[in-house]
């Protein structure tokens, strides 16, 4: 009884709205002539710095007929620059014990290193140079709209449920910035032409479309003069006009629920997807939501990918869809969060000889739950450590450059990074209540379902996420 009365006692504390405690990280936010903002965050913990560049341009600044350029120049930035040959870039950086990559998504492009303290002005530099002047060649974007085409086949094409999240948005989305996928079509790519490629490089790769952090061992002062080294006479370019994100109003009349399917030849089980369109990230309704995906179906995840985290197997559609009714073999409920709407996206693996409308149903309940009574204290006590402990994973100097710069870059905040996990600590049972009751709507319903090619169902074989 006593165990009994400590663990209630605990979930109780923890469901209590508390600030975070969590340490801030602190940082100097400083802006070039030039229009470059440049953030600092020294952390003398180990002898290394990371640099993390992230470029205000992602999928959802394309237009029509031209889709996938964002994604193309995270290949692109490695093929050589002004002073940089083909290839060099990654072998200075692995040579001098670092490390490199880019990432592309819907709102911004990112790009870093990972360096030894005593290389700060070879990471500049790199940044620097490629920033200034990028090589762009016929034989240079051509290579790397191949290397575009096979990372599809890799990616999407050739794997089971590769194309069902891109079919899904689809749906979801009627504004065509959020309507593509980040990785675009094909046909644009091979359309696009080096002058296309180079305009689009001097409208978005400007010093003043971009954040530069940079976290670790470093000076400040020190850190900051040679950024002006390095990156001040890159000339600014005219601001690119900022994407509209508009989307209609969720009503029958305007939107409606939306249903498809896609017969996939790899696929051995079929996959149901439901989403709804929610309010961008940051927005007390999108908090309230991804606390109400935890509490559904867990998953976690960060800027950009998927919110969500706390659920797992102890969620209620896990408990109901997987262990209660054996109805399928996975599933998961998270939020993407975005600067525009995001999506809450349902996603069940069915087991062999269960039926799309079977799952349908108890998904359904679940959903009417949220509207009908408020969750309760345990599991808001869940969510709470999740939070928690997401940001506590935050220690390598590469998590917070990376953080800083995507913050600054896509909400003109860098300080969110500091003030979210509050935010997210903060939601009550009544904020999920209401943010469900106003977005988890049949209205603004998307369902789709995924069926192995032949619409038979290959039993004994796993064929989910």
């Amino acid at each position: 009884m006593k165990l009994l009365a400590i663990l209630a006692f605990a979930a109780a504390a923890f469901a209590q709205p508390a600030p975070s405690t969590l340490p801030k990280i602190k940082f100097t936010d400083t802006r070039l002539e030039n229009g470059l903002r440049v953030i600092v965050s020294e952390d003398h913990y180990a002898p290394v710095y990371a640099i993390a560049v992230a470029y205000r341009v992602g999928s959802k600044d394309e237009r029509r007929g031209r889709t996938g350029f964002a994604h193309l120049f995270e290949h692109m930035m490695f093929k050589g620059s002004e002073n940089v040959g083909m290839g060099e870039l990654d072998f200075l950086i692995f040579t001098n014990g670092g490390n490199s990559n880019g990432t592309t998504n819907t709102d911004r492009t990112s790009y870093y290193e990972v360096l030894p303290r005593n290389q700060l002005d070879l990471g500049l530099y790199l940044e620097a140079d490629r920033m200034r002047g990028l090589v762009i060649t016929k034989e240079n974007l051509e290579n790397q709209r191949q290397a575009v085409k096979e990372e599809r086949r890799l990616n999407g094409d050739n794997v089971a449920y590769g194309n069902t999240s891109e079919k899904l948005e689809e749906l979801v989305y009627d504004n065509f910035a959020y309507h593509h996928s980040v990785i675009g079509s094909m046909a644009d790519l091979d359309a696009a032409s080096v002058d296309d490629v180079k305009q689009f490089f001097k409208t978005y790769y400007a010093p003043n479309n971009a954040v530069l952090a940079l976290v670790g061992d470093l000076d400040t002062k020190d850190t900051l003069a040679k950024v002006k080294k390095y990156f001040g006479n890159i000339p600014r370019q005219t601001p690119p006009v900022p994407a509209d994100l508009t989307e209609p109003a969720k009503n029958e009349e305007r939107h409606g629920e939306r249903r498809g399917k896609l017969d996939d030849p790899l696929a051995r089980l079929t996959r149901i997807d439901i989403a709804y369109r929610i309010p961008p990230s940051g927005t007390p309704d999108a908090r309230a939501l991804t606390a109400a995906a935890s509490i559904l179906g867990g998953g976690g995840g960060g800027f950009g990918g998927r919110g969500g985290g706390g659920g797992g197997n102890s969620s209620r559609l896990y408990l109901k869809l997987v262990q209660e009714k054996e109805l399928v073999t996975n599933v998961s409920c998270n939020t993407d969060r975005r600067v525009g709407p995001g999506t809450f996206h349902i996603s069940a693996t069915l087991r062999p000889g269960k039926t799309p409308e079977e799952v349908e149903g108890p998904i359904g309940e679940e959903i009417a739950r949220l509207h009908s009574e408020p969750v309760t204290a345990n599991e808001l006590a869940r969510v709470r450590i999740s939070v928690r402990r997401g940001a506590e994973s935050r220690i390598t100097a590469l998590s917070r450059a990376q953080a800083l710069a995507d913050a600054a870059a896509v909400f003109d905040d860098p300080n969110k990074v500091n003030t979210d996990s509050g935010l997210q600590l903060a939601v009550s049972a009544a904020d999920i209540q209401r943010a469900a009751k106003a977005h988890l709507l049949t209205a603004n319903r998307v369902v789709f379902v995924t069926n192995p090619a032949g619409g038979a169902q290959q039993g004994g074989r796993s064929g989910g996420r």
